[in-house]
């Protein structure tokens, strides 16, 4: 137990770049399964002791730090305070003044509130906490997550880690069939906002930071200037948020009775639901299976308990029973059960809405771009259409990429058109318009940069391939599951990114030669590293590139000197912690 303190307790921190980042996640790491493993073996007291430790430990304190201010996409927007830190200097002042603070003495701030556009046109309110706020709750859920993921659903899909919206997908199209046909749309009202306090902090009592928990919950929110008093809800845009309303939402399928039957088949084991009731749950968003339409209609009712324990209500103009043979939208799908020569299939498809959306972005981004040369609207699209692709992908989605390419081909040409109005069309069409150079498809209409050669992907490259669902409740805590879910992120990887990228990854060994952290984990965006700068002549040759996280990159190409440092001392330094990299990581 004291080992454990004492190996924390790192000496005062000067330089931000020089952190072993490898060793102080691994600690931070080997902590959660302890907790993760404690939790599963019902040793609550134990748990209790390690999320205590856990959470007074300065590689934690380091590590949310290091999230808050330089991999999260909102680093750059304060809270109320107006505090940022953006560079090394400043992150090592905000360490050595939090290191010695607990975080149960902290008082928590108001949260700043801003509006973003919904789907529907309506506003979403988020609550952006101060960094000194977004840290500690940071390191709240680091102690708090692994105890939780021993208890969830096998379920439960949305703000999990290494679950996504196509597990939940792939688990309502094994479970659809022959007998669960009635389908229970279900969509809570403001879940968010709307969640109740009390029960919330029922589910958490005995957790060590217990208090300063309820006080996030409390802390309120300005907006326009105005202090509001948050009587409900977890605020939208808070690191914890989303792992308080899963523990809120937590139970559905105790209600309903679910319970798995372990089935052997040869040399593998799974769990069976052999229950009338099936769930697919991605956050605020649910859809539970069902044999009947009595029985889809009486969870009306059955759900009334559920939901007012949680001051929750259905928004009854989402909320319907449904035939699978008429369809449904989930997560942007539409699952319907389709009638063949032989029989009936379950298809999943892109729904319509999620496709009007895809085709109204990719419209209003290349008008947007109206008046500016060819690159600009290339480097916008492409990560669009690949997104959206990839998306799509487990789906039966080959006829909806052609419609996509078909509506891209409109709207690229009406910009060329709009570009060069004086041009005739053949003009445009050999200036702009040349042969696949990845040798994807035989098609010589491909909108081409003329100076940099850069070529807009199309959406029908992209293979369709299923989706392999999670195995029942794994969690990346499981110390026993550590290959499981390697080779399931570097597949993830592989599918979500380009032959380039997929070949420099292999080459690294999919790590980061910068940090030496797995670039599959998708915790962070990547970056092209060029080994050999190209104002001192490197090249763009693979041999001279590596993929490295944006943050790495960032701090590479940004060191600040410390006192009295030369530029030369500034270089050297970078090489040192480069060859360091590559040697932590297996690569030289």
């Amino acid at each position: 137990m004291y080992t454990s303190i004492k190996k924390s307790a790192l000496p005062d921190i000067t330089d931000w770049d020089s952190i072993n980042w490898l060793k102080i996640s691994q600690y931070v790491e080997k902590f959660q399964q302890r907790i993760y493993h404690a939790e599963r073996f019902g040793k609550i007291r134990k748990v209790r002791d390690l999320q205590r430790l856990l959470m007074k430990s300065q590689a934690a304190l380091l590590l949310s730090i290091r999230r808050v201010t330089q991999i999260n996409k909102g680093k750059r927007t304060a809270g109320v305070d107006g505090y940022k830190a953006l560079t090394p200097y400043e992150r090592v002042e905000l360490y050595n003044k939090m290191k010695h603070l607990n975080i149960n003495s902290h008082r928590p701030k108001p949260t700043y509130r801003t509006y973003i556009k919904k789907k529907n046109g309506k506003l979403r309110p988020l609550g952006i906490p101060t960094m000194k706020d977004r840290i500690y709750q940071n390191i709240a859920r680091l102690a708090l997550e692994p105890q939780w993921e021993a208890r969830f659903e096998p379920t439960s899909y949305g703000f999990r880690p290494k679950r996504n919206c196509h597990d939940a997908i792939e688990r309502i199209f094994n479970t659809i069939g022959n007998k669960k046909q009635w389908i229970f749309e279900g969509d809570f009202k403001g879940c968010f906002d709307n969640l109740n306090h009390d029960y919330i902090l029922e589910q958490i009592k005995g957790f060590p930071a217990f208090n300063v928990v309820e006080k996030w919950l409390k802390a309120g929110f300005v907006d326009n200037k105005v202090f509001y008093v948050s009587e409900n809800g977890t605020p939208q845009g808070g690191i914890i948020s989303p792992l308080l309303a899963n523990i809120a939402l937590h139970g559905l399928e105790s209600l309903l009775n679910i319970s798995y039957k372990e089935e052997k088949r040869k040399t593998k084991v799974s769990f069976v639901n052999q229950t009338k009731y099936a769930v697919a749950k991605y956050a605020d968003d649910f859809v539970i299976m069902c044999e009947s339409e009595e029985e889809a209609n009486n969870l009306y009712n059955k759900l009334k308990p559920y939901l007012t324990t949680r001051g929750l209500e259905l928004a009854f103009e989402k909320t319907k029973v449904t035939h699978i043979e008429n369809g449904f939208d989930f997560l942007g799908f539409n699952i319907r059960k389709y009638k063949t020569h032989n029989g009936s299939k379950v298809l999943i498809k892109p729904s319509k809405d999620s496709i009007k959306v895809a085709k109204k972005k990719i419209t209003d981004k290349t008008r947007q771009f109206y008046g500016k040369n060819v690159q600009v609207l290339v480097s916008t699209l492409n990560p669009i259409i690949i997104g959206t692709a990839n998306y799509w992908s487990p789906s039966v989605a080959k006829e909806v990429f052609a419609e996509m390419d078909s509506h891209i081909w409109k709207t690229q040409y009406k910009f060329l058109r709009r570009l060069h109005p004086k041009k005739s069309g053949r003009w445009i069409s050999q200036r702009y318009y040349k042969p696949d150079k990845t040798g994807q498809s035989k098609s010589k209409w491909i909108l081409t940069d003329p100076i940099t050669n850069n070529q807009l992907k199309r959406m029908s490259w992209t293979p369709i391939v299923r989706h392999v669902q999670i195995k029942y409740n794994y969690s990346p805590f499981n110390k026993y599951l550590k290959g499981y879910f390697e080779k399931r992120d570097i597949k993830e990887f592989d599918k979500n990114n380009v032959a380039y990228r997929q070949k420099l990854a292999k080459k690294q060994k999919y790590k980061c030669s910068l940090c030496t952290h797995s670039i599959t984990d998708g915790s962070e965006g990547l970056e092209t590293h060029h080994k050999i700068p190209k104002v001192k002549g490197g090249s763009n040759e693979y041999k001279n590139l590596e993929l490295v996280h944006i943050s790495c990159h960032l701090e590479y190409h940004k060191v600040f000197p410390a006192k009295g440092e030369t530029p030369n001392d500034i270089q050297l330094r970078r090489v040192k912690r480069y060859i360091k990299g590559k040697k932590l990581s297996g690569l030289i």
